[in-house]
C-alpha cells in the first residue's frame, strides 16, 4: 500500500456500486463491507478517518434502521471517525436523522463522484484538525497549562514562564482582560519550589478600598466594628507560597506605601496589632493597566513598580494568537462536556471556521463562556456555530437548508485548498481530488476570484 493510501470504509450491498466507489478512490485503501457485522469488524480492526454508509441496508432495505445501527456502531467504536451517509430521494428524512445521531454528512443518490469526494476530502481534513488538536492536548498533558497554546506567540510566552517559575523573582504579568494571567500565575507557582504550598489570589479591584487592608493584613479581634474575631490576611495565608494581586493597578495609593513596605521586609502587621509576623511570600502581580502612563501621572508609585516588576511577561490578546482558539476550544469542549455529563465530542466545520474568523474581543474568557454555554445548551455531538453564538463565515444568518449547507461547505474547502496550495489551481485540484475544470467550475459557482 503507497504511504499516501488513506484507509476509506465503504458499507453497501450493491456490488455495483461498490465496484464504482472502489475505482473513484483508488488513491485510499477502500474497505468493503455489506452487512452490520462486517462493518464494526473492519472498525474495531483499523479505525478509519471517513466511513460511507448506505441507509437503505437489508434486511430493512426500504428503510434505515440497519444503517442507523451501523452508523450508532461506527461512532461507540471510534468516535472520531467521519460518517457520510448515503441516501435517496425519498429517505431525505432519515439522512437528517442521521446527522442528528453523530453523522457527518449525507449525499443524495444518484452519486455524483466530484460531489462526494469532496464531501469525503472535506470530511478528511477535519478528521486531520480534530486529531492534531488532541495530539497538542497529550502532549501538553504533563504542563501546568495543559492545552493551552500551540501559536508560537503564545509558546514563547510559557518557555519565558517556565525560565523565571524555579527563581523567586517578582513576575509582572502584563495583558488585556480575559487573556488568562490568572491561569499563568498558577504555572508560575506550579512549576517553582513552592508548588505543595498555597497559591493565594486577591482581585484588588473587585475589593472595596475601605476593606482591601484587612483582607491584605488581616486585623486583630475588636480592631474596627465588626471586627469580632482575629482574621488573618490574604498576605499571612500565602505564607511559604505565591500571593497573586490581580488588576495591581487599582490598588489606592495608600495601599500602595503599604504593600512596598510588606515587600521591603517581607513583615505584616495587622490591622489594631502590635506583634509583627515574618512571612516568606512570593509576588506575582497582573494588569491591563499601562503602569507607566500611571506612574507619569502620579497614580502608581515607581518604587512599588520597580519592586513588582523584577521579571515582565507580555500576554497576547486571542486574536493575535489565532492558532490557539482551536486548541483552547477543544480543551474547553472536553473539560465542560465530562463536568457536565454531555455527548459532545467535537465542532462542526461553519462553527471551527466561525472560531477561526471571530475577533475574540472578551479573549480567552469569552471563548470558555462560548463553549461553556454551548455545552449547556446543546445536545448533539457536534457544535455548531450557533450554538456558540457565532455567525457563519460570511453570513450574518444561516440558512438551515441541506443545500446552503453544502455550498458553504464547498465554498470553505475550496478557499482552504486554495490557500494551501497558494492560489495554485492545479495543485489546489489535486489536494480536492478533482479535475481542474471541475475547479474551475465550483470557483466560478461560489463567486471565488479566479484572478490568481
Amino acid at each position: 500500500m503507497s504511504t499516501t493510501e488513506r484507509p476509506l470504509l465503504i458499507v453497501d450491498d450493491d456490488p455495483g456500486l461498490l465496484r464504482q466507489l472502489r475505482w473513484a478512490f483508488s488513491d485510499h485503501k477502500v474497505y468493503p463491507a455489506s452487512t452490520r457485522q462486517e462493518a464494526a469488524d473492519l472498525v474495531r480492526k483499523d479505525p478509519v478517518p471517513v466511513a460511507i454508509v448506505d441507509l437503505g441496508l437489508p434486511p430493512d432495505p426500504d428503510g434505515a434502521s440497519e444503517g442507523l445501527a451501523i452508523l450508532a456502531d461506527i461512532l461507540a467504536i471510534a468516535p472520531a471517525t467521519k460518517v457520510i451517509i448515503a441516501t435517496g430521494n425519498e429517505t431525505r428524512e432519515h439522512a437528517l436523522e442521521a446527522i442528528a445521531l453523530g453523522a457527518y454528512d449525507f449525499y443524495q443518490k444518484p452519486i455524483d463522484i466530484d460531489v462526494l469526494q469532496l464531501i469525503v476530502t472535506r470530511a478528511e481534513r477535519i478528521f486531520d484538525l480534530e486529531a492534531e488538536n488532541r495530539r497538542l492536548l497529550e502532549a501538553t498533558a504533563a504542563s501546568p497549562i495543559d492545552g493551552i497554546a500551540s501559536s508560537p506567540e503564545m509558546l514563547g510566552v510559557l518557555r519565558n514562564i517556565e525560565k523565571m517559575a524555579p527563581t523567586d523573582v517578582a513576575v509582572l504579568l502584563r495583558g488585556e482582560s480575559g487573556t488568562g494571567k490568572e491561569l499563568l500565575a498558577r504555572a508560575v507557582h506550579k512549576l517553582s519550589a513552592r508548588a505543595r504550598e498555597p497559591f493565594v489570589p486577591i482581585n484588588c479591584a473587585a475589593i472595596p478600598e475601605t476593606l482591601l487592608e484587612s483582607e491584605l493584613f488581616g486585623h486583630e479581634k475588636g480592631a474596627f466594628t465588626g471586627a469580632l474575631k482575629q482574621t488573618i490576611g490574604r498576605i499571612e495565608s500565602a505564607d511559604r507560597g505565591t500571593l497573586f494581586l490581580d488588576e495591581i493597578g487599582d490598588v489606592p495609593l495608600p495601599m500602595q506605601v503599604k504593600l512596598l513596605r510588606f515587600l521591603q521586609d517581607q513583615i505584616v502587621e495587622r490591622i489594631g496589632g502590635r506583634s509583627p509576623v515574618q512571612v516568606d511570600v512570593r509576588i506575582v502581580c497582573a494588569t491591563n493597566q499601562d503602569l507607566n502612563l500611571m506612574m507619569a501621572e502620579g497614580r502608581f508609585r515607581e518604587d512599588l513598580y520597580y519592586r513588582l516588576n523584577e521579571v515582565t511577561v507580555q500576554v497576547p490578546p486571542l486574536r493575535e494568537r489565532a492558532a490557539d482558539v482551536v486548541v483552547l476550544a477543544s480543551f474547553f469542549l472536553s473539560r465542560f462536556a465530562a463536568e457536565y455529563g454531555r455527548l459532545a465530542r467535537g465542532f462542526s466545520a461553519t462553527a471551527l471556521a466561525a472560531l477561526r474568523d471571530h475577533p475574540w474581543p472578551g479573549n480567552v474568557r469569552e471563548l470558555e463562556n462560548r463553549v461553556k454555554r454551548a455545552i449547556v445548551m446543546t445536545d448533539g455531538p457536534l457544535l455548531s456555530a450557533a450554538d456558540l453564538g457565532l455567525a457563519a463565515p460570511g453570513e450574518d444568518t444561516q440558512s438551515l437548508t441541506i443545500r446552503d449547507a453544502r455550498a458553504r461547505a464547498e465554498r470553505e474547502v475550496l478557499q482552504l485548498a486554495l490557500a494551501q496550495a497558494g492560489s495554485n489551481l492545479s495543485k489546489a485540484a489535486k489536494l480536492l481530488g478533482i479535475s481542474r475544470p471541475t475547479l474551475y467550475d465550483l470557483m466560478q459557482q461560489h463567486r471565488i476570484g479566479l484572478d490568481l
